[in-house]
């Protein structure tokens, strides 16, 4: 699985980064990014709850 976050789309509010710290964080623009897109294999539900809790519809699956 591997995931991507849409910038012009994410308002920064975190709960990915929450959700998953593995594969997201907040960068020092306050926006979300992706650290690992290639999403380790232990940690695809967690990842799949942080697209899913996206308020924006900001973060993809590839």
């Amino acid at each position: 699985m591997k995931v991507k976050v849409n910038k012009d789309a994410c308002i920064g509010c975190g709960a990915c980064a929450a959700i998953c710290p593995d594969v997201f964080e907040i960068d020092d623009e306050g926006l979300s990014t992706v650290t690992n897109e290639e999403v380790p294999s232990d940690k695809v539900d967690e990842a799949k709850e942080a697209v899913e809790s996206c308020p924006t519809s900001a973060i993809v699956e590839e």
